[in-house]
């Protein structure tokens, strides 16, 4: 009974599935998508809090704990690791985060990516490029550095838990 036992176990703490270039690269199109979908419900008028949450779940791994999270246009409360300042950042409207005006309902048209390499090590997926946000106007593109990690949560599901982007640095002269 004992060994029927540990090889329940060892199965269930297996990996599903491995993680592949090609799923990396389709999580981080879909993330692009989800970006443009939050600033779309906002434009319209619906609940894009609701929408950021959602995103914000389906995306990165803070049911597991804490994650990595420097987003672009943040300067005064850069780093954070939590959901509220993941929220925050991508709607606006958090008191302890007045920098933030709302990233994601800036109302983008799309999300393009430029991903210069992916580090697959057994549970873990490393990202590493430039994304570049077109605005439903006709303004320039927005290009910004990014550099993620994934992993896979308990479920199996590939999530983030590190996302670093950055502008390009502007040579001092």
């Amino acid at each position: 009974m004992k060994v029927k036992t540990l090889k329940m176990k060892m199965k269930m703490n297996m990996p599903r599935e491995k993680i592949t270039e090609d799923k990396v690269l389709a999580l981080q199109k879909a993330w692009g998508e989800g970006i443009v979908a939050i600033g779309e419900v906002h434009t319209k008028g619906g609940d894009y809090k609701a929408a950021a949450i959602e995103h914000i779940e389906n995306f990165y791994n803070y049911q597991e704990g804490s994650v990595l999270f420097k987003p672009t246009l943040a300067s005064q409360k850069q780093f954070r690791n939590d959901f509220a300042g993941a929220l925050s950042y991508f709607i606006g409207g958090d008191a302890n985060y007045p920098e933030d005006h709302g990233f994601a309902i800036k109302h983008w048209h799309k999300v393009r990516w430029e991903t210069i390499g992916i580090k697959i090590m057994g549970n873990t997926a490393l990202s590493m490029g430039n994304y570049y946000f077109i605005p439903a106007s006709a303004e320039e593109e927005l290009k910004v550095e990014y550099s993620f990690a994934y992993t896979k949560n308990r479920r199996g599901e590939l999530k983030i838990i590190l996302h670093d982007s950055h502008l390009p640095c502007k040579h001092l002269t």
